[in-house]
């Protein structure tokens, strides 16, 4: 069991919100396997605590748009689902992604901290740079 400790009492203007990408996985091989699975997952989950803005939003029907307007179903980059979760540092994202059971069938997390679009000026500003 791995143990994951945040620092949550930070004030959230402080904090940064981080995009957990999921990339390939096995499906478990029966539906006891997933039910064991999934409740690794709500574990790793209740373990991040206020920290989860967006708990896992699951991708399916993928399909992809080409630069020259032709589409195709599937997916070139094997993206799976993703989710949200604001935390004090990259570090901390990074602890958090390590202890995530996603890797344990096989799969692999792609981490990046989110900036904010700033309204009208088309820049892009991370929160922590803010006053």
């Amino acid at each position: 069991m791995v143990l994951l400790v945040f620092n949550l009492n930070e004030d959230a203007n402080d904090m940064q919100q981080y995009i957990f990408v999921y990339l390939g996985g096995e499906y478990p091989a029966s539906p006891e396997e997933a039910k064991k699975h999934f409740e690794k997952y709500q574990q790793w989950l209740i373990s991040l605590g206020d920290a989860v803005v967006s708990p896992a939003i699951p991708f399916k029907d993928t399909h992809t748009v080409q630069a020259d307007g032709t589409t195709s179903p599937g997916t070139v980059t094997a993206m799976s689902g993703l989710s949200i979760i604001r935390l004090g540092s990259m570090e901390e994202a990074l602890a958090a992604a390590q202890a995530c059971p996603f890797l344990e069938i096989g799969g692999t997390l792609e981490i990046s901290e989110m900036i904010e679009m700033t309204g009208g000026s088309g820049q892009a500003e991370s929160e922590r740079d803010r006053p």
